[in-house]
């Protein structure tokens, strides 16, 4: 059964584990496999500070009780760009195409409804992700603007879109 909730101290670990897993599952995400910035105390410390942070928000979605999907909205604490959330979704590559990062994507949605003072959401994506680009299309995002050559990966540049979505 798959749900989809907030993390606790005890899936620190996991969490670490599934980002330097799934890294290297695709070109499309910015970091490679292992690239993870965060050891486990710190990924435990960030999930207690998190915890009483209405700027930072992060949901596991989690089959039989392993990770297979993490959503996040990171927020600025600075006054002049607190009005907007980055999200960032990572789906393990055997569970692409069943619906889990719409529904995860439309909960990080909801989360930034509800805080007050986000009235925006953003995020990056390759241009040439055309999946993801449609999904973020279908959920009202639209492309702002062009990053050229801003991912180098395998011998070949990429750009990156910047799409945002009023909330």
């Amino acid at each position: 059964m798959v749900e989809y909730i907030k993390p606790t101290v005890e899936d620190a670990a996991e969490i670490v584990a599934f980002y330097n897993r799934v890294g290297g599952e695709t070109s499309y995400l910015s970091f490679e496999q292992d690239e993870y910035p965060l050891t486990v105390e710190e990924q435990r410390e960030a999930i207690e500070r998190d915890a009483h942070d209405n700027s930072q928000y992060m949901l596991l979605v989690k089959d039989e009780g392993r990770i297979i999907a993490i959503g996040t909205m990171t927020t600025s604490h600075k006054i002049k760009a607190r009005h907007v959330t980055e999200l960032g979704i990572v789906v393990e590559k055997a569970q692409h195409s069943k619906g889990i990062g719409t529904i995860l994507m439309k909960k990080l949605i909801q989360w930034a409804r509800e805080q007050p003072f986000i009235t925006k959401i953003r995020l990056d994506t390759r241009a040439d992700n055309l999946k993801a680009v449609a999904l973020y299309i279908k959920l009202g995002f639209v492309i702002e603007g062009t990053l050229k050559n801003e991912t180098y990966w395998n011998d070949q540049y990429f750009d990156l879109y910047v799409m945002g979505k009023d909330v």
